[in-house]
C-alpha cells in the first residue's frame, strides 16, 4: 500500500513558532505528502487565545484554511480568521437544512482582524469541533474504507471504537452541527471517517494533531495491506502489454485530436499520465464497469466530472497503427455519446435553481493499453485532475480488495457540481487572459529573443514550448522560466531545425506535455558575413539550411499537428530588416531571409481555409540579449561598416529614424500581436520592429 508515514515535525524548528505559524507548518508538512491529501484538498484549522483587538480582552479566534488554496504551500495569508463566540452565535440563525446555504453568507460577519481571507464551506465542521486543533485530510487509504459498502463496519473493525463514523452528507453547516454531537456523544474518540469523504482527527497541540493524522492513516494503510488480498481490477485483460514508446505515439496521435474536437468553446491543455497504478486500470478486465462508477470522494469528482471516458482502443491487436487509425476515425461517436449522456444527467438531476449546464465534455480519457489522458483549461488543471483520478484508482482498487465499491450517488454528485455556492465561486474566478489554453512552440527558444516571446506568452497565460540545439541553453532557459512561472507552463526540447527527424520529435513531444499546439514562432536563427567571393559553398548552405530549410520543415511538421486539430493556430516568422534591404557582405544571410518572407506568404495562403495565419516579424540590430550578436557577427558587421564593434550599437541607433534602441522585448510585443486575436484579421502581413529604417519600408 504505501511505505511509512515519518513524521518530519522538528520539535527545535517548531519550538519559536507562533501558535498561528506552528498551524502553518502543521498544514505543509501534511500537504506535501499526497498520501495524506490531494493537491488543494482538505483543510486545518487552529482554536487560538488571542487579545481582541478591540477591547483587549482574550478571545478563541478560529485559524482555518481560506477558500481555495493549497495546504502544501498555504502561508499565513491563506487562513481566514474567525471569533469563535459569533460562530457559536450562528447557532442560533441556523433555519435547518433546507436553508443550510444561507449560513455562509453570515460567515464573514465573524471575521476576526478584518481578514480579507474568504472562508471555506468547510469552517462550521471545524468550528463545531471541541478540539483545538484539527485536521481534514482525504488520504486514499482512509477513503478506500469510506467508500465501501461495509464503509461503517470497517471502521469499527480496524480502530476498535477509537474512531467515529457519520454517513454520507454534503459538507456544510448541518454536518458541522453532526460532527459537534458525535464528539460531545463520544469524548474518547480520536477521528472521524466520513462515508464517502475522508477523515477527521485532532488533538490538543499542533504536534499531537499532526502526529494523530498520520497514525490514523497509516492503521488504516496496514490493515489493508494486509487484508487486500485479491487481484487488483479483476486482472489483467492483455497479455503483451505495450512499450513506453508505442504508448507515447499512441498518445501523440489521439491527444491533439481530442484536442480539437473538445475546444470548441475553449482551448484545452492536455496531460498524459502512463503511471504503473494507471496502466494497471486500464489494462484491467474491470476497467469499463468500474469507470462507469465513477468517482466519490467529493474533491476527486469536483476535479475528474462524475465519470471518465474509455476510449474505444484495443492495444492487444497485431496491427496497432491500424488499430490506432479505427480509434481516432471512432473519437467523434464517442465524444457525442459522452455529452449527449452528460446531458441526460443534467436534465435528470437539475434542481429549479440550478446553474445552466457548463461544458459537458469528458475531463479524464482512459486508454486501454496506453494511459490516462486528462484535459482542462490550463496546465495545473489537467494534471491535478490526472492525480486525483489515480486517487480514485487507488480507492477503487483498495475497496473492492477487501469489501465493495461504491460511487458517489449521481444526485448527490449533481449537486455538488452544480451547487450554488461553487457556482458563486466560478463566477468569482478572473476573466482568462488572452492566451489562456494555447500552447506556444518556439525554435531558437533559449535565445534572447526566444526567452522573451516566452516571457511575453507566459504572461498572457499560454504555455510554451522551447526548441533550441543549444542543450546547455535549454535547460538554463527552462530553470529561469519555471522559476518566475511554473514548472507546468514551460518545457524545452532539443531540436535540430534542419533535422526533419528532429523536428518530428519536437513536435510529437510539444503533443505529449501540453496536447497539441497553437502558436509556432521560427525563431532559431545564424547570422555571418563575407563578401561575395568570399562566400564558400558550406557558409551558403549552412544559412539555406538553417533559415530557409530549417523553417520550412518546422513549418511543415506544425501544419500536420495544427491540420489534426483543425480549430486554427498562427505562425510567426522572425525574419529580418535583410529580407526586404540587402546589406553588404551578407549575400547567404539576406537570401535565406528573403526566402523566409515568401515561405511565410506561402503559409498563410494554405492555412487561410484552416484558420491558420502566418505573418512576419522583421527586426533590426537587436545587439543586447541576442544570441547571434555574440560571435563573430558583431564583428563582422562592424568591419563591413569600417568601425570598432564596441560602436556598432551606437550605429545602429542613429542609423535608425526614431534614434532608439531595439531590444528582445520589442520583438516579442510583434509577436505576441500576430500570435493574439488582437490581430485576427492579419494574415500574409509584415511588421518591421527596427526604430525606423527608411530603405526597409514595406512595399
Amino acid at each position: 500500500m504505501i511505505s511509512m508515514l515519518e513524521s518530519l515535525w522538528c520539535d527545535d524548528t517548531a519550538s519559536s513558532m507562533t501558535a498561528p505559524e506552528q498551524l502553518q507548518y502543521r498544514s505543509n508538512l501534511l500537504g506535501s505528502d499526497l498520501r495524506i491529501t490531494n493537491y488543494g484538498g482538505g483543510n486545518t484549522s487552529a482554536k487560538i487565545a488571542t487579545n481582541d483587538i478591540l477591547n483587549g480582552e482574550s478571545t478563541r479566534v478560529l485559524w482555518v484554511k481560506g477558500s481555495g488554496g493549497d495546504l502544501g504551500s498555504i502561508d499565513l495569508s491563506g487562513f481566514a480568521t474567525l471569533y469563535m463566540d459569533k460562530l457559536q452565535q450562528l447557532k442560533s440563525l441556523y433555519r435547518g437544512l433546507e436553508h443550510e446555504d444561507e449560513m455562509v453568507g453570515y460567515l464573514p460577519h465573524c471575521t476576526f482582524n478584518l481578514n480579507g481571507r474568504a472562508a471555506s464551506i468547510d469552517t462550521p465542521l471545524h468550528a463545531y469541533i471541541p478540539h483545538d486543533h484539527v485536521d481534514h485530510m482525504h488520504p486514499d487509504a482512509v477513503i478506500a474504507l469510506a467508500c465501501t459498502k461495509d464503509s461503517r463496519a470497517l471502521t469499527e473493525e480496524i480502530f476498535g471504537g477509537e474512531l467515529g463514523w457519520l454517513p454520507w452528507q454534503r459538507p456544510g453547516y448541518d454536518l458541522g452541527l453532526k460532527l459537534e454531537s458525535l464528539c460531545l456523544e463520544r469524548p474518547d474518540i480520536k477521528g472521524i471517517v466520513l462515508e464517502g469523504h475522508g477523515l477527521f482527527t485532532w488533538g490538543d497541540t499542533s504536534k499531537s494533531c499532526y502526529l494523530n493524522t498520520l497514525k490514523v492513516i497509516q492503521k488504516a494503510a496496514d490493515w489493508l495491506e494486509n487484508n487486500n488480498t485479491r487481484v487488483a481490477f479483476g486482472g489483467a485483460a492483455y497479455d503483451n502489454a505495450l512499450s513506453a514508446s508505442e504508448r507515447e505515439a499512441v498518445a501523440v496521435k489521439l491527444m491533439p485530436l481530442i484536442r480539437g474536437k473538445i475546444s470548441s468553446d475553449q482551448r484545452k491543455i492536455g496531460h498524459f499520465n502512463q503511471s504503473d497504478e494507471v496502466l494497471t486500470f486500464v489494462n484491467a478486465n474491470d476497467l469499463h464497469s468500474l469507470a462507469a462508477l465513477g468517482t466519490s470522494c467529493p474533491d476527486h469528482f469536483l476535479r475528474t466530472k462524475i465519470r471518465p471516458l474509455v476510449l474505444d482502443f484495443n492495444p492487444a491487436v497485431d496491427d496497432l497503427a491500424l488499430e490506432l487509425d479505427r480509434c481516432a476515425e471512432g473519437l467523434d461517436q464517442q465524444l457525442e455519446a459522452y455529452r449527449a449522456d452528460y446531458a441526460a444527467y443534467y436534465h435528470r438531476c437539475r434542481r429549479d435553481n440550478s446553474p445552466a449546464i457548463r461544458d459537458a465534455n469528458a475531463v479524464v480519457y482512459l486508454v486501454p493499453g496506453v494511459g490516462m489522458i486528462t484535459f482542462a483549461k490550463d496546465k495545473a488543471t489537467a494534471r491535478i485532475a490526472g492525480e486525483f483520478y489515480v486517487n480514485a484508482i487507488n480507492v477503487m482498487r483498495e475497496a473492492n480488495g477487501v469489501s465493495e465499491y461504491i460511487g458517489l450517488d449521481e444526485q448527490e454528485a449533481f449537486d455538488i457540481e452544480y451547487w450554488l455556492l461553487e457556482e458563486a465561486k466560478l463566477q468569482r474566478m478572473p476573466t482568462p487572459k488572452s492566451l489562456a489554453g494555447q500552447v506556444a512552440f518556439i525554435t531558437g527558444g533559449a535565445g534572447g529573443i526566444g526567452k522573451a516571446t516566452a516571457r511575453r506568452f507566459l504572461d498572457e497565460g499560454a504555455c510554451v514550448v522551447l526548441a533550441d540545439i543549444d542543450t546547455e541553453a535549454l535547460s538554463s532557459a527552462e530553470q529561469e522560466l519555471a522559476a518566475e512561472y511554473s514548472p507546468d507552463v514551460v518545457t524545452t526540447v532539443r531540436c535540430d531545425v534542419t533535422s526533419e527527424t528532429s523536428v518530428s520529435a519536437a513536435m510529437a513531444s510539444s503533443a505529449i506535455a501540453f496536447g497539441g499546439i497553437d502558436i509556432v514562432v521560427s525563431n532559431a536563427g545564424i547570422a555571418s558575413s563575407a563578401a561575395l567571393e568570399d562566400t564558400s559553398l558550406e557558409l551558403w548552405n549552412r544559412n539555406i539550411n538553417i533559415l530557409t530549410t530549417g523553417y520550412f520543415i518546422v513549418s511543415r511538421e506544425a501544419f500536420k499537428l495544427l491540420k489534426a486539430q483543425n480549430i486554427g493556430g498562427s505562425y510567426v516568422f522572425i525574419a529580418s530588416k535583410n529580407a526586404l534591404v540587402a546589406s553588404p557582405n551578407a549575400s547567404a544571410y539576406c537570401t535565406a531571409k528573403a526566402a523566409e518572407v515568401q515561405l511565410a506568404r506561402s503559409v498563410a495562403l494554405e492555412g487561410a481555409p484552416l484558420g491558420i495565419r502566418c505573418n512576419v516579424v522583421n527586426p533590426d540590430a537587436v545587439l543586447r540579449g541576442s544570441k547571434i550578436w555574440t560571435g563573430k557577427w558583431r564583428e563582422e558587421r562592424a568591419a563591413a561598416y569600417n568601425m570598432d564593434h564596441q560602436e556598432l550599437e551606437e550605429h545602429y541607433r542613429n542609423r535608425s529614424l526614431l534614434k532608439r534602441n531595439v531590444f528582445p522585448q520589442d520583438i516579442a510585443e510583434a509577436v505576441y500581436f500576430f500570435a493574439s486575436e488582437q490581430s485576427a484579421k492579419s494574415t500574409g502581413n509584415i511588421i518591421n520592429v527596427d526604430a525606423g529604417h527608411a530603405p526597409s519600408f514595406t512595399r
